[in-house]
């Protein structure tokens, strides 16, 4: 697909969820640049802020204005402090992230962008930000998470009754309604970084209702389980969110953001993706398939291959009967190519992706994309709806180990924080 149109922050930094502090651009000193912050004498300088924020906005769709940029910075800030923590705690411990982890996640990465990493790279490249300013959030997160699984997995237990509850209470309520929510989760430690961390709060929302992917935001700040997934929940009941949160739920329409939320756990904010009566089918776990297609362009073609080639997508369009047919079809069009058809879950697909495949039915094609390699269609070639069922137990099981597993490390990180000397500049 072309970057311009499903390059998302979600789609761009993938499972990714927490950062150390990006290593200095060659020729750049924290002296040139200015300090961010001190975090038991490491620092953030300005130019990883910098770069960080360059990174949200670029891969985002947030307008670059310096009132956008003044928004979200104090947040980046904040967690950019706690990457840090994050980072100095896995090396305290002797915890390392070989080389070979960290070209896997990329490649993950360019899988899901259905990119190469040399794309990848060059999108950074066109839009000035730091390849070393992914390349430790990388890192960093494949460390934190050895912190997290090794300090606190093997102290956690789920027993046989805490699954048949919430068993029981799924069937109690299979005909109650059920909400597709997304929810991103904002911690603080003291009353003044409740405030702070509310107002950072009401920021990003409006930044989400301007436009901004919901997971990727959620991706970037949020500290609950679900954010390595942009913040899906799936499909719950209203008795599976927090107080608060379950009656503002309630309330909303489908697609709508809801304000700040404080709970006993932090402040959320949360997205209505969908809603339905009952335990049925989910369409978000559906299965489609697709063929893309590609009428080759350089980045720097003149208007008029543009043109012809525009030209050309329209007649493949028009003319387009089946994905079967399309190997004998494509012969017409010099330098054409066809991909093998792929499937994949609707709920992984990124949000332009989805918006576009819902509107459409197998035998159909997307509308076209000008990407880095030319002309871009997507042929819908099946659809499997998905039956629904109830949750297994193994399924709970996992659900509730995540649950608890994220809760001790937003614990940790409280009391990383609370003992670190940190100053802000």
């Amino acid at each position: 697909m072309s970057v311009s149109g499903v390059l998302s922050l979600g789609i761009l930094l993938g499972a990714t969820l927490t950062a150390g502090a990006p290593a200095l651009a060659a020729g750049e000193s924290t002296g040139q640049q200015g300090i961010a912050a001190v975090i038991n004498d490491q620092i953030v300088s300005r130019y990883d802020l910098e770069q960080r924020v360059k990174l949200i906005m670029v891969t985002s769709g947030i307008p670059d204005s310096p009132e956008n940029i003044s928004r979200i910075e104090p947040q980046v800030l904040r967690t950019l402090v706690d990457e840090t923590l994050e980072t100095q705690e896995a090396d305290r411990l002797d915890i390392k992230v070989e080389e070979k982890e960290i070209n896997e996640q990329i490649e993950g990465i360019a899988k899901r962008a259905n990119m190469t990493t040399e794309q990848i790279d060059d999108f950074l490249k066109e839009n000035k930000v730091s390849r070393n300013s992914l390349l430790n959030q990388i890192r960093a997160e494949i460390a934190w998470n050895k912190v997290i699984g090794q300090r606190f997995s093997p102290t956690i237990t789920v027993s046989e009754e805490e699954v048949t509850e919430v068993l029981n209470r799924l069937n109690e309520e299979a005909n109650e309604p059920r909400y597709l929510v997304s929810e991103i989760l904002l911690t603080f430690d003291t009353p003044s970084q409740e405030q702070e961390m509310m107002g950072g709060a009401s920021r990003l929302a409006e930044q989400i209702r301007m436009g901004a992917p919901f997971a990727a935001v959620a991706q970037q700040f949020s500290r609950a389980a679900t954010a390595a997934n942009g913040g899906d929940m799936g499909w719950v009941h209203l008795s599976q969110l927090p107080e608060g949160v379950s009656e503002m739920v309630s309330q909303m329409g489908i697609g709508a953001v809801s304000e700040p939320v404080k709970t006993l756990n932090g402040i959320y904010i949360v997205q209505l993706r969908n809603k339905q009566s009952g335990t049925g089918s989910d369409p978000m776990q559906d299965e489609w398939t697709f063929r893309r297609v590609v009428l080759p362009l350089t980045p720097d073609a003149p208007p008029a291959a543009l043109e012809r080639r525009a030209v050309e997508s329209a007649k493949f369009i028009r003319e387009f009967k089946s994905c079967d047919a399309i190997d004998e079809q494509i012969k017409s069009y010099l330098g054409g190519r066809a991909d093998a058809a792929r499937s994949a879950i609707f709920g992984s697909l990124d949000g332009r992706m989805q918006s576009a495949v819902s509107k459409s039915k197998p035998g159909q094609t997307l509308p076209p994309l000008r990407s880095q390699e030319g002309i871009e269609i997507v042929a819908v070639c099946d659809h499997k709806a998905n039956a629904g069922e109830m949750p297994t137990r193994d399924s709970i099981e996992d659900n509730l180990f995540s649950q608890q597993l994220s809760m001790m490390a937003r614990r940790h990180l409280r009391d990383l924080r609370r003992d670190a000397v940190i100053e802000m500049r």
